[in-house]
């Protein structure tokens, strides 16, 4: 399994709240960043030497000032930050949707395990978490059985989507100027224009930036409830930009045109104008989705 997980979840975050300061700003004190982070200060440590050998902050007087803004491509890949639960969750979900797996597929634990690199165990308490969302089923003295991901899960799956999703949007009309989700949209801003800059080479990257996007808008109205659903949300939506590759530039740099339109419409506070920004992009990934089961 890959090492040194928590560094490299730790240092993403960090880009994460470089991008929310100004050149030349101060960064917040070791034991500030310790809090934010969730981390040793061993780490934090780790992460701030990352950082100025990248040249991205220098050491001036005893503080830490910005030097220059981190590009997207600084970021460790998302599957080099995951805990041995979420590879799991990430082997399961590419075994499923990229073509290994039909509806009536037997899973085997052992098997399963054997391909992930884990213990057996994590891989059953994965199938008894996941079987909740419909799609694998529990058979008395028989295993587990792949039930198909279809057209109706997918758009029963979207209905949720929508739901949360249209309310979380609506309510940045009445964020306070104040509120630090405007630093996140502002550097959610710049990363989108980043990649739209080098589309023909870096377009496979949007499916990470999709999840991180649309996480942000649901985060504005915290729901636990709505978090356990964001998580197969998530899965599903992130890997069917990957399984399906058909038109894949085109279709990512549309999604990106979309995200920087819905952004504009979320900074103007018009419900009217978010509306329509957020219902064209979503109907959007629903017709994405619906061609990838095709």
């Amino acid at each position: 399994m890959r090492t040194d997980t928590t560094f490299k979840r730790a240092f993403n975050d960090m880009i994460d709240i470089i991008r929310t300061l100004d050149l030349g700003a101060e960064l917040p004190s070791e034991n500030a960043l310790r809090t934010q982070l969730g981390v040793s200060r061993t780490t934090v440590r780790k992460v701030l030497a990352g950082m100025s050998a990248r040249g991205i902050i220098i050491s001036e007087a005893h503080k830490r000032i910005i030097r220059e803004q981190p590009r997207q491509k600084e970021r460790y890949p998302k599957k080099e930050t995951l805990a041995i639960s979420e590879q799991v969750e990430t082997s399961f979900m590419e075994w499923m949707l990229r073509g290994d797996a039909c509806p009536g597929t037997e899973i085997n634990e052992t098997e399963l395990a054997r391909k992930f690199g884990v213990a057996t165990t994590i891989v059953r308490e994965f199938l008894n978490r996941f079987q909740k969302y419909g799609l694998i089923e529990k058979r008395q003295n028989a295993g587990w059985v792949f039930k198909g991901f279809t057209a109706s899960f997918a758009l029963e799956l979207f209905e949720i989507r929508e739901m949360f999703e249209m309310r979380s949007a609506r309510l940045f009309a009445a964020l306070p100027d104040g509120s630090p989700v405007w630093k996140q949209i502002q550097s959610m801003r710049a990363a989108h224009l980043e990649l739209l800059a080098d589309i023909d080479a870096r377009f496979q990257d949007f499916s990470e930036l999709d999840s991180r996007f649309h996480r942000l808008i649901t985060a504005v109205a915290p729901n636990r409830f709505i978090e356990s659903f964001q998580d197969v949300i998530t899965m599903v939506f992130h890997y069917h930009y990957q399984w399906n590759k058909r038109d894949e530039r085109a279709r990512n740099e549309v999604a990106i045109r979309e995200h920087l339109a819905l952004i504009e419409a979320l900074e103007s506070r018009n419900i009217a104008l978010i509306d329509r920004a957020c219902r064209l992009h979503l109907t959007s990934a629903r017709e994405t989705l619906l061609h990838s089961i095709a």
